[in-house]
């Protein structure tokens, strides 16, 4: 688990290292050989120990294989020049992943493309629990994706279901990606602040074909909508002539009346008409 820890300052032990350079002169110069070499050898060791911190970095500190803390303050500070020092990044990340063929809940391939956007939470995790944090988030959001995908049909082609698809269910399915992400990274101490789709379409090999299928239900769809509307005005037509005594059909008649209507309604060219210059029984 994540400890924070407060290095020394190394504003001080700079004063330290300053003082020993006129000290080991000194002290050479007197012939004073053992005390100029120690000073020597703690002015050696002494200047490892420093580093700098700039805003959203944190240091891990390992000394002899043991974690000592994390400093995630900002400054100049020093520490045990023997420790082990790994710096590592707190900013906000994003990448965009590359469009990934994958199958959908009916087993059809897509190309799913993603972006995501997350920040190391826990230091102590990200340089521990994995061996390569940065390519484990990019490994773990491909199978992600893929099992997200697995859960939703790229299109709903029978719009009775009202099932949520990658096409039109945006938001669920975003969510559903960022949480399946979130999941897999927190072992990592890895925090996922967004994640969505940046690319949806079929695989190459069944593009053609998804498209006319595509139209065809478009083509259906909308052809069920004229056909309703020429029911609707077909009836009307008839009721009304039949309230205002304009013409009283014979069964036979009103037949023929509503099949020449929906003819004309539902054709999807101009009717021509043909007029009837003899009686009504011709």
């Amino acid at each position: 688990m994540e400890k924070l820890t407060k290095p020394l300052s190394g504003y001080l032990m700079i004063f330290i290292v300053i003082a020993l350079l006129p000290t080991i002169g000194i002290s050479f110069a007197n012939k004073q050989v053992l005390l100029g070499i120690i000073c020597t050898l703690g002015f050696i060791l002494i200047l490892p120990g420093f580093f700098t911190l700039q805003p959203n970095k944190a240091m891990v500190l390992i000394l002899f294989g043991a974690y000592k803390g994390t400093v995630k303050d900002n400054g100049f500070f020093w520490v045990n020049p023997f420790m082990t020092k790994t710096k590592i990044s707190l900013r906000v990340r994003n990448f965009e992943n590359k469009p990934l063929k994958v199958n959908d809940k009916i087993g059809n391939p897509v190309m799913v493309g993603t972006i995501v956007v997350w920040q190391v939470q826990d230091t102590f995790k990200a340089t521990f629990e994995v061996e390569d944090y940065e390519n484990f988030v990019h490994l773990q959001t491909d199978a992600a994706v893929r099992k997200m995908a697995g859960k939703y049909p790229y299109d709903d082609f029978e719009a009775e279901n009202a099932e949520v698809t990658l096409r039109s269910g945006v938001e669920d399915v975003n969510h559903s990606l960022e949480a399946e992400i979130a999941e897999r990274l927190h072992h990592a101490g890895i925090k996922v602040i967004e994640a969505r789709i940046s690319h949806l379409a079929y695989a190459q090999e069944i593009a053609s074909a998804m498209l006319q299928r595509q139209q065809a239900t478009a083509i259906v769809a909308a052809r069920r909508k004229i056909v309703d509307g020429a029911v609707g005005m077909v009836e009307m037509a008839l009721e009304d002539l039949k309230l205002k005594g304009i013409v009283d059909f014979e069964e036979e008649k009103k037949a023929a009346m509503v099949s020449n209507l929906m003819v004309v309604l539902c054709s999807d060219r101009a009717a021509s008409p043909v007029l009837n210059v003899g009686t009504l029984n011709q």
